[in-house]
């Protein structure tokens, strides 16, 4: 028997692999497959163990082995009956004769990684493993959850694991235990530069020059302008925020957020932002600066922008 787990959602994967090893009653290999040799394979996929009849054999990442993928399709007709096979492949290349030959004789799983379309999916992932954990979270707590961690099933676990060894659950309680998501971080820092809050401002980057990468803050602004520019261009349009959370694929909390900052700034204001943050990304590719100083000085900026 052929498994193939492909996908980039590691949390699922897991758990499908955990679930297949707990169901078999074997021997468990598990090897990289990057560094496998044509001259292992026999052993690997022909040969039969001292210790047990049966052999599960897990291989990771094969495709990226460029001497044995592109042969390896020549060697399933030959793996024993007594091993069965699980192959696990974050992004294969489905145009490659091996893995069109895995796709007849294997059994196929995919797991794509959740993306901000998929909040709900989020929120009924964790309702559920609340449950399982014997936890309590309302519907309140479960979609500020969400909202304060995003929508990665590792994070969204290690939040539940955390909260399982609170006494009582709360919106207060998730914000007071759990760590927001970067997204978060960087959305309560836009936010304060568009207010003007100058003082509050400088607080927030201090803390935040201690916990969070400058590249990926400053992606993640920039990213929040662009959103922005979204909402108060839907805003102008008459669309209502379901329907631009839908069609821009941003995340329905972000929209909350921005759409009352949107109505204050405006398509002038907006403009003003955007320009501030090209810029801010033409500073950082010329290295004009330290990036931390750069990211600061773009959001004072921001926060002297004169909204209508």
């Amino acid at each position: 028997m052929i498994t193939l787990l492909i996908g980039e959602n590691s949390f699922e994967i897991d758990r499908a692999l955990s679930a297949i090893i707990s169901d078999f009653n074997g021997v468990v290999e598990k090897i990289e497959g990057s560094e496998l040799q044509i001259s292992q394979l026999p052993d690997i996929l022909m040969g039969v163990s001292l210790f047990a009849d049966k052999r599960l054999v897990i291989i990771r990442n094969l495709s990226e082995n460029k001497l044995v993928w592109p042969v390896f399709g020549d060697w399933l007709p030959k793996i024993s009956d007594d091993i069965q096979l699980v192959l696990i492949e974050p992004k294969p290349d489905k145009r490659t004769v091996t893995f069109k030959a895995l796709k007849k004789k294997a059994n196929v799983r995919e797991f794509k990684s959740w993306t901000d379309r998929d909040v709900f999916l989020a929120e009924k992932w964790v309702t559920d493993e609340a449950k399982t954990m014997g936890l309590e979270l309302n519907k309140k707590c479960v979609q500020s959850l969400v909202q304060w961690v995003g929508v990665d099933q590792w994070q969204l676990y290690y939040a539940l694991e955390k909260l399982s060894l609170t006494e009582e659950i709360s919106i207060e309680t998730i914000k007071n235990v759990i760590e927001p998501n970067p997204v978060e971080n960087a959305l309560n820092l836009f936010e304060t530069a568009i207010g003007g809050d100058v003082k509050t401002l400088s607080q927030i980057l201090k803390t935040l020059e201690q916990t969070e990468d400058v590249y990926r803050l400053i992606g993640l602004l920039s990213t929040q302008a662009f959103q922005l520019a979204a909402v108060v261009s839907s805003q102008s349009a008459g669309s209502q925020s379901a329907n631009v959370a839908r069609d821009f694929g941003i995340h329905p909390y972000v929209v909350s957020k921005l759409t009352p900052i949107a109505k204050r700034v405006g398509k002038l204001g907006v403009s003003k932002i955007i320009a501030i943050f090209t810029e801010l990304d033409d500073d950082m590719k010329q290295s004009r600066a330290e990036p931390w100083l750069l990211v600061e000085l773009a959001l004072l900026k921001v926060a002297n922008v004169k909204i209508i």
